[in-house]
């Protein structure tokens, strides 16, 4: 009964979505890794491709870093890192990226995308949060602190999952961010000392009505999400996760600095055709494990 009346709620919420919105909203994933690379990223973009109707969303993926210039980039009302880590674009790219954000274009990230652009401030910033370290892999419960977000409106109040539970260099909070899930460090081993204050209680995934990587002087702050779940291909297969995941960027998408709900919007999808986008450029990583 719960699976069915879940999927009643986000059929309807799928129903509300297509009426309020101008046209359908694109979406780039982009997935290089220039550190550790997660055998999940393959799966997590075919699942993302597969169920972006039921957010009535179009689905790119690339790899290829000399992708992001201004003008492939505009035509997107969002984009997700997923999985990223190291040095994943040049200067260029970065750049692109920050006029972007700057233009009212919202942000995604899923797990160790916070182990990326480490050193790229505004990155940071957009994101929330820099990677600390997170213990080994075990199942965990993860506790929804807000439960009215529609990342988490679907799912228990106290989640069990298999996952790594992420640490911080700092707490989300302190740029602005709202925190909808936290880690249960009682359900858990944990051996390491920590070195930062990443506040309690301990984040696990927060939105940012108004992403602190935009330059608050000339720049339109579009949505940012951050989740740090997604570790197991397994994880990528769950309905529950998933639901999180597409409220995540549901919820993003609906910033109304963008093209699929604000024709006046700078950057985003003008138009309901979709583009043709794949996989490219996938490199393996070392062996440190984020």
């Amino acid at each position: 009964m719960y699976i069915l009346l879940r999927y009643i709620a986000l059929g309807l919420a799928s129903i509300l979505y297509v009426g309020a919105q101008r046209s359908a909203p694109r979406v780039l994933i982009y997935s290089a890794t220039a550190a550790y690379r997660h055998d999940s990223i393959p799966t997590a973009i075919r699942v993302l491709k597969e169920n972006g109707a039921s957010i009535n969303t179009t689905f790119d993926a690339t790899e290829d870093r000399t992708f992001f210039t201004d003008s492939n980039l505009k035509s997107y009302d969002a984009i997700v890192f997923l999985s990223n880590t190291g040095e994943v674009l040049d200067d260029y790219g970065k750049a692109a990226l920050e006029n972007y954000f700057n233009s009212g274009g919202n942000f995604v990230g899923i797990h160790s995308a916070s182990d990326s652009l480490r050193n790229t401030t505004f990155f940071v910033r957009q994101l929330g949060a820099k990677f600390d370290y997170h213990p080994e892999l075990q199942e965990a419960t993860v506790d929804v602190i807000a439960p009215s977000h529609p990342s988490t409106n679907t799912l228990p109040q106290a989640w069990k999952v298999r996952d790594e539970m992420y640490n911080f260099e700092s707490d989300p909070r302190s740029l602005g961010a709202v925190v909808v899930l936290s880690a249960d460090e009682s359900s858990y081993t944990d051996t390491r000392e920590r070195k930062f204050d990443q506040g309690t209680p301990h984040p696990l995934a927060w939105y940012q009505e108004h992403a602190a990587g935009v330059d608050a002087r000339s720049g339109t702050a579009g949505r940012s999400f951050y989740t740090s779940l997604g570790h197991l291909n397994e994880t990528w297969e769950d309905s529950v996760f998933l639901g999180h995941v597409l409220g995540g960027i549901s919820w993003a998408l609906q910033s109304n600095t963008t093209r699929a709900f604000n024709s006046s919007g700078l950057v985003g999808n003008a138009g309901s055709s979709s583009a043709n986008g794949g996989e490219s450029g996938t490199t393996p990583g070392s062996s440190s494990n984020p």
